[in-house]
């Protein structure tokens, strides 16, 4: 058991289809120090290499004018199955420097399909998925962090289901609709959607198919623009039973805000699954100041709203991640000096304890050692 321990280490860690076959990687890379399988592997195909996860971008095609869907074929160790509705962790070099964003799936994980897809919206102050929607190539070489998030359907599927979506927020629930088509599935699914005109909405053609093709598909689109923002208020009115049903709720913190208040309000906080895309910045006096990577050699003065992890990164230095909203635990390190402070609830952290770099920032100095 030592010698099959020993054997695989240098591969340890990376999600074989075949575990097996860790051993042989292992053994070659004993044979081959200094140098690693990948060094020989990658000027082959550089989707060969079990040091990172990595894909290629097979397609992209727009959605609406400031999105589209990214088709993207993973290399070695990428999971063979995720649940419809977790998200997939891109990072792409631009300029020199490797950016990283999640983004949810909305591909549906079948074993039939070797490619995976996520559907990004541009965000004017988001380089990245600017980045994706309108200057990605095919054959463009990206990194991946395996499948995570609990924001998906349950085993067995729920009866009733309430769908509440707004702008991006519909791409978790695609794949969840698409996944439920593919299986043969049909609970009766109520699913209200906000989005300011019909050009705006993603997916629209599909979902609009969908409701005129399955009884049990009831949509409603708000078009902001000329209807009025969504008001939760009226959920009697578009679901009168949504009270009964188990909801699943994605778009923009004010949505997910509302909806958690007014479910909190009937007692019924324990049917609603939410799905935040961006923590809530909170002003609680985090001043800033500077953070050193010790490892890389690093330092940065930041302001009190940049977090640590988006520091790192724009230093070019490779930082764990996973969800980027504080959830997943992903980003967690030991703090090696100094102080800083959680972005969502003002909590000062100090030397010795453990953080988030995503949703925290420097209160003053502090060091990493990354």
């Amino acid at each position: 058991m030592d010698l099959l321990k020993w054997s695989k280490r240098p591969a340890a860690g990376v999600n074989a289809r075949k575990p097996q076959v860790n051993v042989v990687r292992g053994l070659v890379a004993r044979a081959t120090t200094p140098l690693l399988p990948d060094d020989y592997l990658r000027l082959i195909n550089p989707l060969w290499t079990a040091r990172e996860l990595r894909g290629k971008v097979v397609d992209v095609v727009k959605e609406t004018a400031d999105s589209a869907t990214v088709t993207i074929r993973p290399g070695w160790g990428f999971p063979a199955t995720y649940e419809p509705g977790q998200y997939v962790g891109i990072g792409l070099r631009i300029g020199g420097r490797w950016h990283w964003r999640s983004y949810s799936l909305t591909s549906i994980g079948s074993s039939s399909d070797t490619t995976i897809s996520i559907t990004v919206k541009a965000n004017p102050d988001g380089f990245l998925s600017t980045h994706l929607v309108d200057g990605v190539q095919p054959d463009t070489i990206i990194r991946l962090a395996a499948p995570k998030g609990d924001f998906h359907l349950p085993e067995p599927v729920p009866g009733r289901i309430l769908f509440v979506t707004a702008g991006s927020g519909i791409t978790p629930v695609i794949a969840m609709l698409r996944a439920l088509e593919a299986r043969g599935d049909a609970p009766d699914i109520c699913h209200v959607h906000a989005a300011p005109t019909r050009d705006d909405v993603i997916f629209v053609d599909e979902m609009q198919a969908r409701a005129a093709d399955a009884d049990h598909y009831d949509l409603t689109i708000q078009f902001t623009r000329e209807m009025g923002h969504f008001d939760v208020a009226r959920l009697d009115e578009w679901v009168p039973d949504w009270r009964e049903r188990e909801c699943w709720a994605c778009g923009p913190p004010s949505l997910l805000d509302a909806m958690e208040s007014h479910y909190e309000a009937g007692g019924l906080r324990e049917r609603l699954h939410t799905e935040r895309f961006t923590i809530s910045r909170t002003d609680h006096g985090a001043e800033g100041g500077k953070v050193r990577f010790a490892v890389s050699g690093r330092e940065a003065e930041i302001d009190g709203a940049t977090t640590l992890l988006e520091a790192g990164e724009e230093l070019g230095i490779t930082m764990p991640f996973g969800c980027r909203m504080g959830i997943c635990q992903t980003c967690v390190v030991p703090l090696a000096g100094g102080y800083v402070r959680d972005l969502r609830t003002g909590a000062e952290r100090r030397e010795g304890e453990r953080i988030q770099t995503c949703i925290s920032s420097v209160s003053g100095e502090c060091t990493l050692d990354l």
